[in-house]
């Protein structure tokens, strides 16, 4: 039976990197017969100038539809004057609530081949194998605010963030579960020391794993975390964590491999769930042909293995990659003397021909 994936490239270079993405899917649908099928819609500041809105009614109808979703990167200088409301960040946002994208999974390794791309220490990064779990649409993000009110003589603006016990109990449920296929250790990061929101996350993530008792679980502060990433990674397993602090832990901890264009995400819901790079859309090099395609294509692998558990699929795709880096392919972003400078089209072609 077919398998629709909808693919949603977006703005800058996500055009570029989902077809890298979807030729070496269609190679591997081929070799591993899984009768793939693509469908392209809208998202971000192309439908905004297309259709007015960054996420059209027909896109939302058709992520809805597939079977997985594989995203490109939305955004650009040219919407930066766009009502707040109309953003081309909107449409991810919008996608994650309609598909009910409740987390967010971000694998965070460095291949032998490339630790001296990190900018830490060899001894301190070697051997690196987290996964941050980020709760996708509950928190800061999706509560109320105001952009602008008068108080006091003064302007203000205000984000409010809330949390319910269902939500926490969720995503920490899903760390308990991805730990234990791991090393069973959870480090659940908070700032109760501060906030309430945290206070409850701390309260609910204790009595979550009350009910995995062969999985470690470790409260940390977020600020503390940021240094423990910074000193001591090797140290973590699982991380799991709330929007906000997801959000900025998980872009922390890309830069440890020494190029965000390297990480691959999923964003999982429970139906359709959807897969993206962590950068953005690089707008400055978009349309030159020479913006990494790698974190796209193991995205792809995460949605095979995720979605369609196709795991021999999945590191088929894996494997490639780091062939193709190891036998000396690298994109402007990872360039150095002595390795084959690649474009794209030319990466894409490395690791598509040793599939």
């Amino acid at each position: 039976m077919a398998k629709k994936i909808v693919v949603i490239p977006g703005d800058g270079i996500g055009e570029e990197i989902t077809n890298a993405a979807v030729l070496v899917l269609k190679k591997i649908s081929d070799k591993f017969q899984l009768d793939l099928t693509f469908e392209s819609h809208a998202a971000g500041g192309t439908a905004y100038d297309l259709y007015g809105t960054p996420l059209p009614e027909k896109t939302i109808l058709a992520a809805k539809a597939a079977d997985a979703v594989l995203f490109g990167a939305v955004g650009g200088a040219v919407w930066d004057n766009v009502d707040p409301a109309l953003r081309p960040e909107k449409a991810i946002l919008g996608l994650r609530k309609s598909l009910g994208l409740y987390a967010n999974l971000r694998p965070i390794k460095v291949m032998d081949c490339l630790v001296e791309y990190s900018p830490l220490k060899k001894e301190i990064v070697s051997g690196i194998d987290i996964m941050i779990v980020r709760e996708l649409i509950g928190g800061i993000y999706f509560g109320d605010k105001c952009e602008s009110e008068m108080k006091d003589g003064f302007e203000r603006a205000w984000d409010l963030e809330n949390y319910s016990v269902p939500e926490v109990e969720r995503i920490v449920k899903l760390a308990m579960e991805t730990a234990q296929k791991r090393n069973n250790k959870v480090t659940s990061v908070d700032k109760a020391n501060v906030l309430a929101t945290s206070r409850l996350w701390r309260r609910t993530a204790t009595k979550v794993a009350a009910s995995y008792p062969d999985v470690k679980l470790q409260d940390m502060y977020v600020d503390n975390c940021a240094m423990q990433l910074a000193i001591h990674p090797t140290e973590f397993d699982v991380i799991v964590t709330g929007n906000l602090f997801g959000d900025i832990l998980s872009d922390e901890a890309a830069v440890l491999g020494g190029s965000i264009g390297l990480m691959p995400s999923a964003s999982i819901g429970e139906c359709t769930s959807l897969y993206e790079p962590i950068h953005g859309s690089a707008p400055d090099i978009a349309g030159r042909g020479i913006a990494n395609p790698i974190g796209t294509i193991l995205s792809a692998a995460m949605l095979l293995r995720h979605s369609f558990a196709a795991e021999a699929a999945a590191l088929a795709i894996e494997k490639a990659v780091e062939k193709a880096l190891l036998d000396g392919y690298r994109t402007m972003d990872l360039y150095r003397d002595g390795f084959k400078k690649a474009n794209t089209e030319e990466m894409t072609q490395a690791i598509f021909d040793r599939i």
